[in-house]
């Protein structure tokens, strides 16, 4: 006997197995708990699903220049605090807890290896779904993935010794402070790092203003986020007053060029771009840049200048982007120099 196949039944049979698997999915017998795992060909299927995905994603919106040639100790720090506990470290055992997920993290000082530089950043930025794994906590911020990327890729040569030296100070007691000297140093000049500010000199209420800021999400930044986000209003202050009465920024005099001078103190009245003495001096609650780090500066300020979300000053929590994008690409780095003393 033949049957014969029309579009009624095949629409009915596509509607049979859609109601089954409603009924399968209803009826709770699938078992979705983590210590079942999965089948192998199931383990399989997914990790083959997700690698071409990566691999097509990567290839066509991560950055051709997705790894930092400097600046580990924040991606360091970060790692410690939020990565360890899954994928562990040079000399540090993942949790056994975490590693009891399905499916579990993998060790980075292999898998890294299996991954290019590209795939490794936007595995970073976007994570993966249906595992543990989440995305960069700050969308803006592709200069903290870079050099997560560098950390992440040196990780399968580096050694327990290294990896303390980057993410440790000694002699440092207090537990708070400890943690954010690991990245800051215990003077607070950021360790020699180019991506790093100086803190001491800076107003206490600017430190504490900049924590809070982080903590809420006004400021954007994986790496601070994650440090402010368990602060308490007592923690926030005490931190603060600590790093902020170190020496540091202050007693430097801007110099340089003479065009950073006139945008410091003048501004570029025909492109809107107001003196930066306006609102970067002290007595001001803006940072003081005299005698701040040009590399971080310079680098803070292209950072902004990437930010087009931001249109209208007037109407973000953050002036910078505008302002960022009115300095001629060809001043910042004098204009970096200059308040560096340089």
């Amino acid at each position: 006997m033949t049957i014969r196949i029309t579009w009624a039944r095949a629409a009915a049979a596509i509607l049979a197995l859609a109601l089954a698997g409603l009924l399968f999915a209803w009826s709770g017998v699938f078992n979705i708990a983590a210590s079942s795992g999965h089948w192998k060909i199931t383990d399989w299927f997914l990790h083959w699903t997700m690698r071409n995905s990566v691999r097509t994603h990567a290839a066509f919106t991560a950055p051709d220049d997705p790894k930092a040639k400097e600046g580990l100790v924040s991606a360091a720090g970060l790692f410690k605090a939020s990565c360890t506990s899954c994928h562990g470290a040079p000399g540090v055992r993942p949790l056994p807890v975490m590693q009891a997920a399905t499916p579990p993290a993998p060790n980075l000082s292999i898998n890294a290896r299996e991954w290019t530089d590209k795939q490794i950043f936007w595995i970073l930025k976007h994570g993966v779904k249906y595992t543990g794994m989440p995305g960069w906590a700050a969308k803006d911020r592709d200069d903290e993935v870079r050099r997560m990327v560098a950390f992440v890729r040196l990780l399968p040569e580096m050694t327990p010794a290294t990896y303390r030296s980057l993410t440790e100070v000694p002699g440092v007691t207090e537990a708070k402070i400890a943690t954010c000297a690991g990245c800051h140093g215990a003077d607070g000049r950021g360790r020699g790092q180019p991506d790093m500010p100086v803190l001491g000199g800076q107003s206490p209420a600017y430190l504490r203003a900049a924590l809070e800021a982080y903590a809420t999400g006004k400021r954007q930044s994986a790496v601070m986020a994650n440090a402010a986000a368990t602060l308490t209003p007592e923690d926030m202050t005490r931190l603060a007053d600590h790093f902020a009465a170190m020496p540091g920024i202050g007693g430097v005099k801007p110099s340089g060029s003479t065009e950073a001078a006139k945008i410091d103190r003048e501004g570029l009245p025909k492109v809107q771009l107001p003196a930066c003495a306006s609102c970067h001096a002290p007595g001001k609650p803006y940072p003081v840049l005299a005698g701040q780090r040009a590399s971080y500066i310079a680098q803070r300020l292209r950072n902004w200048r990437g930010d087009a979300t931001v249109v209208d000053a007037r109407k973000s929590q953050s002036t910078m982007p505008v302002i960022a994008r009115r300095i001629p690409e060809d001043m910042i780095d004098p204009l970096a120099q200059y308040f560096a003393g340089r």
